[in-house]
């Protein structure tokens, strides 16, 4: 069973900047996507960015180049750097990591615990 420990949230005054990290327990092999969603209070669960183990990314659009997802393979980590942060932005961030198979078939969906970021105006 992969663990994930996301790090980094906290408070922000409005147009501040974090950096959030998700850190997997072991190594991931496999074709996958590690990625960030959010849950603000009272609403329904967001996605913000993903990336592939490939490298390719994927951002909602409220991110709108304020926001920036990268991953370090060598250390089984994804960031999430939030840049010109908003009131509407406070929430729980958690951390998911997607497992395929060569064929696309999933393998395995995990999700952190969420760290949590308020931004205050």
């Amino acid at each position: 069973q992969v663990q994930l420990v996301e790090s980094g949230g906290g408070l922000v005054q409005a147009g501040g900047s974090l950096t959030l990290s998700c850190a997997a327990s072991e190594s991931i092999l496999s074709n996958n996507a590690m990625g960030w969603y959010r849950q603000a209070p009272g609403k329904q669960r967001e996605l913000v960015a993903t990336v592939t183990s490939g490298g390719s990314t994927n951002y909602a659009r409220f991110v709108k180049g304020r926001f920036s997802i990268s991953r370090d393979n060598a250390k089984n980590t994804v960031y999430l750097q939030l840049n010109s942060l908003k009131p509407e932005d406070t929430g729980v961030y958690f951390c998911t990591l997607e497992i395929y198979s060569d064929n696309g078939i999933m393998l395995g969906d995990y999700r952190g615990q969420g760290t949590q970021v308020v931004v205050s105006s």
